[in-house]
């Protein structure tokens, strides 16, 4: 009798055990397609912030360009050291107004941002603090004279923007 109930009962008991995994199964692979459909959305919508983000800091990196810096911002004064710092809150305005979009481009990219920013600051106060330099003006046409035969921080930087966005898309 107990050997009867048994033969009734453990085919049910396999098919019970094959169902549930593959039921299991199932409910997994639903799971991952719907995070890879929620990963793909989230993309759409994420590339153009991603993009835009680019194109700012590109911004950031030109207008922090040490001779276009000097060239789009004239000295109000004949005072150098006034001038410095007037330069120096330019780029630091351009910079605190782009900070929010690290959170779109690599830790490394925003490390040569910054880098470029800091080097450009290092090279206006060396100029600034040269004896040799008497005025604002003159420190003006040092600065532009600086980067006439050699790359400036921010074009470093620029590449390095451009070869991410190049490898990301």
């Amino acid at each position: 009798m107990l050997l009867q109930i048994l033969a009734y009962c453990l085919p049910s008991v396999i098919v019970a055990a094959i169902a549930y995994l593959l039921f299991q199964q199932h409910f997994k692979n639903e799971a991952k397609t719907r995070q890879w459909l929620l990963r793909k959305d989230l993309q759409k919508e994420a590339l153009p912030l991603r993009l835009q983000a680019y194109e700012r800091l590109t911004l950031l990196l030109d207008r922090t360009s040490p001779q276009k810096l000097a060239l789009r911002v004239p000295p109000a004064s004949d005072d150098k050291m006034g001038y410095e710092r007037l330069l120096i809150e330019h780029i630091n305005a351009e910079y605190e107004h782009n900070i929010t979009q690290q959170i779109y481009v690599s830790g490394e990219l925003w490390n040569v941002i910054l880098i470029s920013k800091n080097a450009t600051l290092q090279v206006i106060h060396r100029l600034a603090v040269d004896e040799n330099i008497p005025n604002a003006q003159k420190l003006r046409e040092a600065i532009i004279t600086e980067f006439a035969d050699k790359p400036t921080p921010s074009s470093h930087a620029t590449a390095h923007l451009v070869n991410e966005v190049r490898s990301s898309f």
